[in-house]
């Protein structure tokens, strides 16, 4: 294969290896993974039917998570098929410019729902704080015009990411340490200067992770601020309606902040760990945050319970 700047390059395709020092047990580990893949899919197209068909449902809180619930739905299955393919099917090669694809819908999809996650949370900082100007200020043209603007952020901030790999040669190994492409694990089997990777992929992570979660702490101290001047039945509604977010805001960033850290100070013998850490990282979130909200959220709770009554009661001879 010859690359765009004219330097041979062998990779025509890459080598997914699933998980190092684990490929007897892969096929049987498969059948939880689908599992929890199917629960993420389902619980979050529960979660986006509820609130698409509830109109009493059709406020910002909840139309920024419908955004989330689609988002994992699309994350999750940017990884999860080919996954299976690898531990199911031996199907371990992928083509070039199909890794650059994988590669860049996981890392925009990614920044996109950390920007919704801020969006959430600056809805909470509104809805608290200056409860009098929440109508005014999020409102359903702007709601849309935020999850537009967490669209455009996240795939403008990746798009240059597979324009770089594409300009790297490639003369070493194919084979990739994780079940799915990374832009990290890719560019380290470039057999050039990757300077400008590894500085771009840190502005990428300061600029929106890092500015964002930032951001969702700095919206949480004012919120915290407002609820301790109070009175105790205000205190725990308040609190009672942030709980669901802040666990999303710990499910999405731990196991991202942990697979950075791994990536970037881990040894190079523990093979096994940061691969396992993107897994989590991929999964999680998208199985988790449709039973946090299921559960902390009253609304969606009661509307979920009587979804599945009348289901059931339809069902019954």
């Amino acid at each position: 294969m010859v690359g765009p700047n004219g330097n041979e390059s062998s990779a025509t395709y890459f080598v997914l290896i699933g998980l190092p020092g684990l490929e007897e047990a892969q096929f049987w580990l498969a059948f939880p993974l689908c599992s929890l893949y199917l629960i993420a899919v389902l619980g979050n197209l529960t979660i986006i039917y509820i609130v698409w068909t509830e109109h009493s449902l059709h406020e910002p809180m909840y139309i920024f998570l419908c955004m989330l619930s689609g988002l994992d739905i699309l994350i999750s299955t940017s990884s999860m098929p080919k996954m299976m393919a690898i531990f199911w099917f031996n199907s371990t090669t992928i083509q070039f410019d199909a890794c650059l694809l994988q590669m860049f819908a996981i890392h925009s999809l990614s920044g996109m729902e950390s920007t919704v996650l801020l969006a959430m949370a600056f809805d909470r900082y509104v809805a608290i704080c200056h409860p009098l100007r929440h109508a005014t200020v999020l409102t359903l043209p702007r709601v849309t015009k935020i999850g537009m603007a967490a669209v455009v952020r996240g795939a403008a901030l990746m798009a240059p990411l597979p324009v770089f790999i594409k300009q790297l040669p490639f003369c070493r190994s194919n084979i990739l340490s994780h079940s799915y492409c990374l832009h990290q694990d890719v560019m380290k089997l470039a057999c050039a200067d990757i300077h400008v990777n590894v500085i771009y992929g840190l502005i990428v992570i300061i600029s929106a992770i890092g500015l964002d979660s930032v951001l969702i702490s700095l919206s949480y101290l004012l919120i915290l601020k407002t609820v301790l001047g109070l009175t105790r039945e205000a205190q725990t509604k308040a609190f009672g309606t942030c709980v669901s977010h802040v666990c999303a805001v710990f499910i999405f960033y731990v196991p991202f902040i942990g697979l950075s850290m791994v990536h970037r100070f881990g040894k190079p013998q523990d093979s096994l760990l940061p691969v396992i850490m993107a897994n989590i990282y991929l999964l999680v979130p998208p199985v988790l945050n449709p039973i946090v909200y299921g559960v902390k959220t009253k609304e969606i709770r009661q509307r979920i319970l009587r979804l599945f009554h009348v289901t059931t009661l339809t069902s019954d001879p």
